[in-house]
């Protein structure tokens, strides 16, 4: 062998020794990761014990002492389902790794009582072998069977679903022969699909936290502990995590896209912090553009302008959105791969001058209208909304006519609009209140180019209310369950928000889509999941229903 092949040799075994050694690094770190998450969960299950033994030793808790045990309840949820999340991805680290030698741990599951005789069974029995697995056979009895028990809901209506799986024996070779155990949405799949779809949707679609729906299912005669649900709803995101790439990667293939955040309270030493959810909207219905709606979540601890570059990184295109200072860096010209172009909402800008108009908010503080109505602010909002009535007359044209219209008649509204602003503050003082609205639209330079860019195309919209809409259900369940329990909670609370207003967008049942995508996914290959998405599965049910 000359000496270039044996360098060659040499070079290739020492590759494939570091890429053994990066392999085990990385199981190692996985492994590290897991334990962590189930030491903590373990702590935080502890501290909340203690609390509730020290309830019933010392009498009736004060209010401060049952806000202490719901706190610590919220962040076990949050550290159980952490847990689950990291331990089956060590799981299937292991699993892909077989030349690892990673010391394996021995996660402290929560315990499950058995299901309760009270309930029906019903007995799914997988089709039996008819001849010999092993020689072919037909002379096969059966034997045995095992069974595998599955708690499934039908709308408050529980039952346990008996998965039979008989056992034959040869007579010819004595080998036994049993089909194989169907494929579960989870590990050991306990929990049937419409269990874990209800669940899910209950903690993030409803604002249903945990503790609560515990309370709930044991009033119904089942035993389901905080902890169970909780490792359920860790198990729930790595089972839908393909779903979830899916929508983002669509969600940011978008040429335009709406903007928005919303302040989310994130428990924190002492109290509570203030944390954010974003979203990025794909609408494209406003001009019949064919592509079906989503939406994607992200979650921050606070509202630096790091986070929405990082969300955004590696897209160009329009981004509708309020005038939030963080965006800016996505303006930027040496941006790679260029810089995103700005939309601003009018929704917004007419707010400010409504606000100095409204009338009746006015005479309900008890203050005199005629003293407090500010005339300018109510002829900005008439003017404004004459263009928000072409608006609605074009919305779901071609982005072609909406373009050709809006050359026609709203960009003659908005030039007017223009130039009676700039002549009504030339006669105001900086401080009144109708000018500083005024300058939310004029101010700054490039703001106003940014308000009329919506006239150059006409796939932009007038306003940013697709991502104002797609963030309500959070602003009305924060009053339900008043804060995230952790950042890692929070992100997971994004990753199911994605799913279940993509689905409200596309016009179909989350719980029900939840369920099946759960049922359906295990047994599907990578290269169909794309069917299980909101919009490809609302197009087949419908298929079906025709068929039926």
């Amino acid at each position: 062998m000359s000496d270039a092949a044996s360098e060659i040799a040499r070079l290739r075994a020492a590759l494939a020794a570091e890429t053994a050694r990066a392999r085990a690094a990385e199981a190692e770190v996985v492994q590290a990761r897991a334990l962590a998450s189930c030491t903590d969960a373990m702590i935080q299950e502890l501290k909340l014990e203690i609390a509730k033994l020290r309830r019933d030793k010392y009498g009736v808790s004060s209010e401060r002492r049952a806000r202490l045990i719901d706190q610590l309840e919220l962040q076990l949820e949050e550290l159980e389902a952490a847990a689950a999340e990291d331990a089956l991805v060590a799981e299937q680290v292991a699993a892909a790794d077989t030349t690892s030698t990673v010391r394996a741990f021995t996660r402290r599951k929560p315990v499950r009582k058995p299901f309760p005789d009270h309930l029906p069974r019903e007995r799914v029995v997988v089709e039996a072998p008819v001849n010999c697995s092993c020689c072919g056979s037909d002379r096969i009895v059966k034997m045995g069977e095992d069974v595998t028990e599955t708690l499934e809901v039908i709308p408050r209506q529980w039952k346990v679903i008996q998965t039979v799986r008989e056992k034959f024996t040869c007579r010819a070779c004595e080998k036994i022969s049993q089909p194989p155990a169907p494929f579960h949405a989870i590990p050991r799949g306990w929990a049937g699909p419409h269990l874990m779809a209800m669940i899910a949707f209950d903690k993030y679609g409803q604002h249903q936290p945990l503790n609560r729906q515990s309370e709930r299912i044991a009033r119904e005669g089942i035993d389901l502990s905080l902890s169970t649900l909780a490792d359920l709803i860790g198990h729930i995101c790595v089972a839908l995590a393909p779903i979830h790439g899916l929508i983002k990667r669509h969600v940011l293939d978008g040429v335009r896209l709406h903007g928005d955040d919303t302040t989310v309270p994130l428990l924190a030493r002492g109290g509570t912090t203030t944390a954010r959810l974003w979203t990025y909207v794909r609408d494209d219905r406003p001009w019949d553009g064919g592509v079906p709606p989503a939406a994607l979540f992200h979650f921050s601890p606070d509202r630096r302008k790091e986070h929405p570059t990082r969300h955004l990184a590696g897209w160009h295109g329009v981004l509708q959105s309020d005038v939030y200072g963080g965006y800016n860096d996505l303006y930027l010209a040496d941006r790679s791969p260029g810089p995103v172009r700005s939309a601003l909402c009018w929704s917004h800008a007419r707010r400010k001058f409504f606000e100095l108009a409204d009338i009746k908010a006015i005479a309900r503080k008890g203050r005199s209208v005629a003293e407090e109505i500010s005339p300018i602010a109510l002829d900005a909002v008439t003017r404004i909304d004459a263009i928000f009535d072409v608006e609605r007359e074009i919305n779901g044209l071609s982005a072609a006519a909406r373009h050709e219209v809006r050359q026609q008649r709203v960009a003659p509204l908005v030039h007017d609009l223009h130039d009676w602003m700039r002549a009504e503050r030339a006669r105001m003082s900086k401080h009144n209140p109708v000018a500083k609205a005024i300058n939310y639209m004029l101010d700054e330079k490039g703001r106003w180019e940014a308000f009329t860019t919506f006239l150059e195309d006409g796939r932009l919209c007038l306003t940013n209310n697709a991502a104002e809409r797609a963030l309500r259900g959070i602003a009305l369940g924060r009053k339900s369950w008043l804060f995230a329990g952790s950042e890692r909670g929070g992100d997971r609370a994004a990753f199911m928000y994605t799913l279940i207003v993509s689905a409200k967008m596309n016009d179909i049942d989350p719980q029900a889509w939840m369920a099946d995508v759960l049922a359906r996914l295990p047994d599907m290959p990578m290269s169909r999941v794309h069917e299980l998405l909101p919009w490809n599965w609302k197009a087949a049910t419908e298929l079906k229903r025709i068929a039926a």
